[in-house]
């Protein structure tokens, strides 16, 4: 964002947009394979990205680095903040895609979305009158 633009309530508000973006995509892809044999559903840890958009530490440590000779530490996980449900089946196919539980995840999703966007508005509102000297 720009630097006028890079407070910190507009980082949350950002990252919280970008997380909700996430789940859409995550939640449409546990949809469409809904009856894939052994597919297991995915969702979004809205924690853990709050966290890393906070500067919070995750549940790993990072690595100290002494020496300009050490390797970097390399994450071995997929797309942050994605979570993948191996431990139950739903169906006798290895399945676990609930279609009622998915469509009401993308229910509150979209709602989710829709306030994080209201609340981005009101904050770039607030802006523009500090702008016009309102």
């Amino acid at each position: 964002m720009s630097g006028w633009l890079s407070n910190p309530i507009m980082t949350v508000l950002e990252k919280g947009l970008d997380a909700s973006s996430l789940r859409q995509k995550v939640l449409s892809d546990n949809i469409a394979n809904v009856d894939t044999p052994n597919f297991k559903r995915s969702d979004v840890d809205f924690q853990q990205i709050l966290g890393e958009a906070l500067g919070e530490p995750g549940p790993n440590l990072p690595l100290k680095i002494t020496s300009p000779q050490h390797i970097q530490g390399v994450s071995g996980k997929g797309q942050s903040g994605v979570v993948k449900d191996e431990t139950t089946t739903f169906r006798n196919d290895g399945n676990n895609v609930d279609i009622d539980r998915e469509m009401a995840n993308v229910a509150e999703n979209s709602l989710y979305y829709n306030s994080v966007t209201q609340t981005v508005s009101n904050q770039l509102g607030l802006l523009r009158m500090a702008i016009d000297g309102k």
